[in-house]
């Protein structure tokens, strides 16, 4: 399959491997080189052309020695969230001469609460190839597919290259797979916006020099830029987001996040839900949508959590969220604490 058309596929999937969304990297064959906590990382990697170590070249990824006996080299990560995987990105940016010309991925489950990752590193967990070995080609992003028809949710996966060589990046494309039962506990409120609990972000109107989908990233920003900004509105109107609850939920607390935005957070929101459980992604932003106010027009602090919960007005059941800004500029994070239905 062309690279283009999978890359499309994993349009609105999540990185479940990534660090920012709480990846790991446990325990890798070798790291004798460059280590395995880089895979994880943001961006594609770097490449300073006078940066060494004293073992040798520094390689912004992950890289194993030469081998010099048979087998091969692997590395074992713990997912995030469990989730069902979708695709594969092997990226081997900047390893040219390095690389490994083969590749395979192999993914696993823990169902048991395994906080030190003892089970994961026991060798006891059970592996199914999803991606059988295949060629990979040096200096790109390799991507594969993954079908699954069981739509197991994974935990774990490991990495195997043959037999050795630097990979720069994994990405591990799926979605997230918790139970909603988790979720229906109304002494412990959660964040049914939030990325790694399934929630996701539809739509907008404009996000000129944020992405959206930085509203329910895991996690305070980091700066201005690792949120949700629109440009400076000239027109009469207001900006808005639409999101997709975890789980259809009653929401009982909201704080909305202007971290890093000083002079360009919005001077006030008003949040708003519906209960559409069967509607389609674009018909959410349509007239037909009947919407009731969860929060009124309230206004908001620049570079503060702006917590809200006496206000709220109605408490659902919602599936989906809308935020309204007034009248423009950028919020860093949004998050909607309630229970399940």
């Amino acid at each position: 399959m062309n690279n283009n058309i999978i890359a499309s596929a994993f349009a609105g999937l999540t990185d479940l491997a990534s660090e920012r969304n709480g990846g790991k990297a446990l325990k890798a064959s070798d790291e004798f080189f460059a280590g395995k906590e880089n895979l994880l990382k943001e961006g594609r990697g770097i490449f300073i052309p006078d940066k060494f170590t004293d073992r040798g070249k520094w390689m912004d990824g992950w890289e194993s020695r030469r081998k010099r006996k048979p087998g091969f080299d692997w590395c074992i990560i713990k997912l995030g969230a469990e989730g069902i995987i979708k695709g594969i990105d092997i990226d081997t940016n900047h390893f040219l001469g390095n690389h490994p010309p083969y590749a395979s991925v192999e993914a696993g489950r823990i169902t048991k609460i395994d906080p030190d990752n003892k089970q994961a590193l026991s060798g006891k967990i059970k592996w199914m190839e999803i991606l059988p070995k295949s060629p990979l080609e040096p200096g790109s992003q390799n991507l594969f597919a993954v079908t699954d028809f069981y739509n197991e949710k994974w935990t774990h996966v490991r990495l195997n290259i043959y037999p050795d060589g630097g990979v720069a990046r994994l990405r591990v494309y799926g979605e997230i797979g918790i139970e909603i039962e988790k979720f229906k506990d109304k002494k412990i409120l959660t964040d049914l916006a939030a990325l790694m609990n399934g929630g996701k972000v539809i739509s907008c109107n404009d996000m000129f020099f944020g992405s959206k989908n930085n509203l329910i990233s895991p996690g305070r920003s980091k700066n201005m830029g690792d949120g949700w900004e629109t440009k400076r509105k000239r027109t009469p109107g207001n900006d808005w987001v639409i999101l997709k609850l975890a789980a259809v939920g009653h929401i009982k607390k909201i704080v909305v996040d202007t971290n890093f935005f000083k002079g360009n957070y919005p001077d006030s929101c008003l949040i708003e839900g519906c209960f559409e459980p069967l509607a389609e992604d674009d018909s959410l932003s349509g007239d037909n949508i009947q919407w009731k106010t969860i929060l009124p027009k309230s206004k908001l602090k620049g570079h503060h959590l702006n917590s809200f919960a006496g206000k709220i007005l109605k408490t659902g059941p919602f599936t989906h969220v809308r935020l309204n800004i007034y009248p423009d500029g950028g919020v860093s994070r949004l998050r909607l604490f309630g229970y399940a239905d």
